[in-house]
């Protein structure tokens, strides 16, 4: 496997991209000081824009930057940290607006730049590394993104709990949807707070709703989605009626006091100080590796809401729809020539197994590489044995909900605030149905 690359020659560049100045954060990862061309002594500087997460994705990037910048000897990788969750795809808004595009970017709302000609097509060199179907042509026949992590899917979108606290009061992990309902009620019954959640940002409220409302999203699955049967016409948000109703309920009685203000990270302290037994979370082995960090001690679990007869519906995320996520490589960066061949060779040193390693060690799920049986997992960490476990369980059940929208995103993030409300009580379950009805209508079908 290569380490250090020779420069390839420049790729014919795409569209012109207009530059204005925008403020970059500069994080570790990075080192010395670039001249006025872009440059660090002999080395070409690129930036790498990214949405900051759990602290086992920033460290996990970090890693591998200056794992990176230090062997190699044409390209210095400048980190660009920005929030993650709706501020970020705002911030990527701004940067467009500006026009001044990193030469990687970790991709939102990705057929809408598609389309407006912001990425650039990423070249087979780096696709071969990649296992077949991580990744997938765009309409017009190119790649545009490749996966950060590994295709689980949602299968980190689950929920953490304190082992202990189950052993010392005789609980279990629910194999029903009626026996999760029971384990809150019995947590409850013993004066201790059942469950943290956060709203800080709008984007982690999926982390309970998408569990209640998976058995009923997954129904469509073989039919082209939930959301694609609204545009139809043969299905409705009254057809979430159920669990929107399920996710009320349980946030009026198991949810920690002050959820709406919580920030997902704080859910971690939240579990770790015994302020409630289980929370949720979308990070999956992430949410694991960090509260290893935070408490070494604590003896932590991890399991998914299951449906009511058993079923483990874990959503299989399309590669090319426009909710999917990864790393693109700018047009901006491909006009310059040079920024391109450093990003392309970024990328490949990503998905070697030197950095398929790095990756791991510091507990991230490294992308499915070709090469994936030279790579070692990280099972030191607390509870993985249970996130891994979930990937051989019986009961587990893939399930595809692809919007064919590129304005569903924009709906997606005004259908998080809506359940908010409803779950803040602002507004009734009857009115966050006909609220996100019209909007759906008037965003999604306008677009169509």
């Amino acid at each position: 496997m290569r380490i250090a690359m020779t420069r390839p020659g420049a790729r014919r560049a795409l569209a012109v991209v207009a530059t204005a100045g925008i403020a970059a954060l500069t994080l570790a990862g990075c080192s010395g000081t670039a001249d006025a061309d872009g440059s660090t002594g002999d080395k070409t500087t690129i930036r790498f824009l990214y949405a900051t997460g759990d602290e086992t994705w920033n460290s996990a990037v970090d890693a591998i930057v200056t794992a990176f910048n230090e062997q190699s000897e044409t390209t210095e990788v400048s980190l660009d940290p920005l929030p993650a969750g709706s501020d970020y795809a705002t911030a990527m808004k701004t940067m467009d607006a500006t026009g001044n595009w990193p030469a990687i970017v970790d991709m939102r709302d990705t057929v809408t730049y598609i389309n407006a000609g912001k990425l650039a097509p990423i070249p087979t060199e780096v696709t071969e590394l990649l296992s077949d179907d991580a990744y997938g042509a765009a309409e017009d026949g190119n790649v545009y993104t490749v996966p950060y992590s590994a295709l689980n899917g949602e299968l980190g979108m689950n929920i953490v709990y304190n082992k202990d606290y189950f052993e010392e009061n005789g609980l279990e992990v629910p194999e029903t949807y009626d026996e999760f309902i029971a384990l809150l009620e019995a947590i409850k019954a013993n004066g201790d707070e059942p469950l943290a959640t956060a709203a800080g940002e709008v984007w982690p409220s999926d982390q309970l709703w998408k569990p209640l409302a998976a058995p009923y999203f997954a129904e469509y699955s073989d039919e082209g989605g939930f959301w694609n049967a609204v545009v139809e016409g043969t299905a409705s948000i009254e057809d979430l009626r159920e669990p929107l109703q399920e996710l009320l309920d349980i946030t009026n009685e198991y949810v920690l006091t002050g959820w709406q203000s919580t920030a997902d990270a704080q859910t971690t302290t939240l579990l770790v100080n015994g302020q409630a037994v289980m929370a949720t979370s979308s990070a999956g082995l992430g949410r694991l590796n960090d509260i290893n960090k935070v408490n070494p001690d604590f003896n932590a679990g991890m399991f998914i809401i299951p449906a009511e007869d058993g079923t483990i519906n874990v959503l299989k995320n399309s590669v090319t729809g426009d909710t999917a996520g990864g790393l693109a490589i700018s047009a901006q960066a491909q006009e310059d020539g040079a920024e391109y061949d450093s990003a392309v060779e970024f990328l490949d040193y990503f998905y070697s197994v030197d950095g398929a390693n790095i990756l791991e060690a510091q507990g991230w799920l490294a992308p499915n590489i070709k090469n994936a049986d030279q790579v070692t997992h990280n099972t030191s960490i607390p509870g993985s044995e249970d996130f891994f476990g979930l990937l051989e369980n019986p009961k587990l059940k893939w399930y595809q909900n692809d919007s064919s929208s590129a304005a569903f995103s924009a709906f997606n993030t005004f259908f998080r605030q809506t359940r908010i409300e409803m779950q803040d009580g602002q507004i009734s379950l009857d009115e966050a149905i006909e609220k996100a009805q019209t909007e759906f209508d008037k965003t999604v079908d306008s677009a169509s």
